[in-house]
């Protein structure tokens, strides 16, 4: 079995850097222009009408303050740095591995949002609830569902007839066999990691047609199967 790892392109990572010079730049400009202004005051103060003592603290005081913010800025750097790689060396380990994770959440993208339901029989009514991050409810959908493991996209369309816009979906599923008796459909997706994706915040491992985020995994084991089931 093949395996692979999609990560951040130059360009991204370049990209993310020149911003993050940028911030330290402005503030460690804003840091010496402020400086500069305190040593000036202090140069031309009256002789006969010195500077306030009081006013004078309160400005080392904030001279101290901006200094501080910039160590703690670099501090801050450093540990996002370090947790993204650690992190991603954890992800990594996965490949190949047999995952099992919680499937009630999605990320639209593309207008293309999936699910992995198993229906441990065949459901005559199911209504399929999808629901933002917020918890608001933005579409519904009735259908009936085939016993065994299945693959529910939605296409973004909400019920008001608006494209609902990219993000974290979550997936609830109300289904009743032909005798009317309650089916428990299970969203739970397992298989083994093909690949990892490192692109976004949070590394997503790719199992089969599935994308798992690495904080919705349950269990860990090894196996051979290859697609969610």
């Amino acid at each position: 079995m093949s395996t692979s790892i999609t990560g951040l392109t130059a360009s991204s990572a370049s990209a993310t850097g020149a911003i993050a010079k940028t911030d330290a730049q402005e503030i460690a400009g804003n840091f010496t222009q402020f400086l500069t202004l305190l040593t000036t005051q202090l140069k031309n103060q009256n002789p006969l009408d010195p500077l306030d003592t009081n006013q004078f603290t309160q400005q080392l005081v904030q001279y101290a303050g901006v200094e501080q913010q910039l160590k703690s800025n670099d501090r801050l750097d450093s540990i996002l740095a370090n947790a993204k790689a650690s992190s991603a060396a954890t992800a990594t380990s996965f490949v190949g591995q047999t995952v099992t994770a919680e499937g009630t959440t999605a990320d639209l993208k593309d207008g293309r949002a999936t699910w992995n339901l198993n229906a441990p029989r065949a459901a005559k009514q199911a209504t399929i609830t999808i629901s933002d991050a917020k918890g608001n409810v933005v579409a519904t959908q009735t259908k009936a569902l085939a016993a065994g493991s299945q693959t529910f996209a939605w296409d973004g369309r909400a019920s008001s007839g608006f494209t609902s816009a990219n993000g974290t979906y979550s997936i609830k599923v109300d289904a009743m066999d032909a005798t009317g008796t309650r089916v428990l459909v299970d969203t739970k997706v397992s298989g083994t990691v093909d690949k990892v994706d490192l692109s976004g915040s949070e590394p997503v491992l790719i199992v089969g047609a599935a994308s798992i985020k690495l904080s919705n995994v349950r269990s860990v084991g090894t196996g051979l199967s290859t697609s969610p089931n």
